[in-house]
């Protein structure tokens, strides 16, 4: 039977292609699916505000009446500028085990491309910096996390076979959380906080935090912006931002560091591991996946490390110490045992360097592909 392909015009259409990975890794013991809403406001042009500049177009493979595949295409006008770099970005890529089906899916994206006069298809990559990234390559027998893909072992090989070669990698690293404060790097940001006059933000609830938000957003466009394909947000995505995820996250999990003039220097988002409560749920909030998710944020063994950020004037002078050592102290008191950091470009050894004084496992890499047109 052919393999079909229909674009995704309509809304119905839309939640059969989100839902497709429930059924592709259903009873896969490592896939975590992610929350149905936050993706379901992804893909809206009428709710997210990457569609000021970026259009975007998916696809749904069938045979017969089934769904086999699906795939989204991205051209963000915002990349190719601050990049210089004339790519369509291919994102949420998915599919069974099937050459022809894989081929037809990439077939669509890269048409697309031509017709815009591109010269390279890259990804996978969402519309920023803060969607999903990444193809696995190593760590198929890992659990994943809220923040990124899982895929099977035969997607690379797929892609490859299409022509398709690395454009760079991010390492994840598992971290044993010490049962007690490590010394060294408590000594270390203590120094740092005298010698800049520094201070930690005192938190007690998610008001305290809210009014330092856009600053937080405002330095993580200041400290990633050198990185892979990174995009500032805009006014209006760190809005959209502010409301999708912190009214999840707990004060004590954001450490915010503030200097005399009330600026934020540094900051660490963190959250309890949420991946076995969105396992439980199937990424959906009701009836019953709220419960799952609030019962993560209370009681829970294993944390994510989502972002840290430093302030260029801060970067290479031992502040990120503070950080370390104000996450540590979160997870000593909260009993968690095991941390994610989550990908990290396997060039960017100042986030590597940090973990040093801990016991780490690097058990995951994942690829973001390139093909030239």
């Amino acid at each position: 039977m052919d393999v079909i392909i229909k674009e995704v015009t309509t809304l119905r259409e839309l939640r059969a292609f989100i839902r497709f990975p429930n059924r592709l890794y259903r009873g896969n013991p490592y896939w975590v699916p992610s929350l149905f809403m936050d993706d379901y406001q992804t893909f809206r042009r009428d709710k997210n505000p990457a569609f000021d500049y970026c259009e975007a177009r998916y696809w749904l493979a069938y045979r017969g009446r089934e769904i086999v595949g699906r795939i989204a295409g991205i051209y963000n006008g915002e990349h190719v500028e601050k990049w210089q770099q004339p790519y369509m970005r291919f994102g949420w890529p998915d599919f069974v085990d099937d050459p022809d089906v894989s081929a037809a899916l990439f077939q669509q994206v890269e048409s697309w491309a031509k017709e815009k006069g591109l010269t390279a298809v890259h990804g996978p990559l969402g519309f920023t910096d803060l969607d999903r990234e990444g193809m696995l390559v190593e760590g198929f027998d890992e659990v994943g996390t809220m923040a990124t893909f899982y895929n099977y072992p035969y997607y690379p090989a797929h892609l490859e076979k299409l022509g398709y070669v690395k454009d760079v990698d991010w390492m994840e690293y598992e971290i044993v959380v010490p049962p007690e404060i490590n010394p060294t790097i408590a000594r270390i940001a203590d120094v740092m906080l005298r010698r800049y006059n520094l201070r930690y933000l005192e938190a007690k609830s998610k008001k305290d935090i809210l009014p330092y938000v856009h600053q937080v957003f405002e330095l993580l466009n200041e400290a990633y912006q050198h990185l892979y394909g990174v995009v500032p947000l805009t006014e209006r995505q760190i809005d959209y931002y502010k409301e999708m995820y912190f009214g999840l996250i707990s004060p004590e999990f954001v450490p915010i560091v503030l200097d005399e003039h009330d600026r934020v220097v540094a900051f660490g988002i963190t959250m309890p591991s949420l991946s076995k409560a969105l396992q439980k749920s199937d990424g959906q909030l009701l009836p019953f996946g709220w419960f799952h998710l609030l019962r993560a944020m209370r009681k829970m063994d294993r944390a994510d490390l989502y972002l840290i950020g430093v302030h260029p004037e801060y970067q290479g002078k031992g502040v990120n110490a503070i950080m370390m050592n104000a996450i540590n102290e979160v997870f000593v008191r909260r009993g968690i045992t095991r941390a994610e950091s989550n990908p990290e470009l396997e060039t960017n050894q100042n986030v590597q360097g940090q973990w040093k004084y801990y016991e780490t496992r690097q058990h995951k890499r994942r690829r973001c592909f390139i093909k030239h047109l």
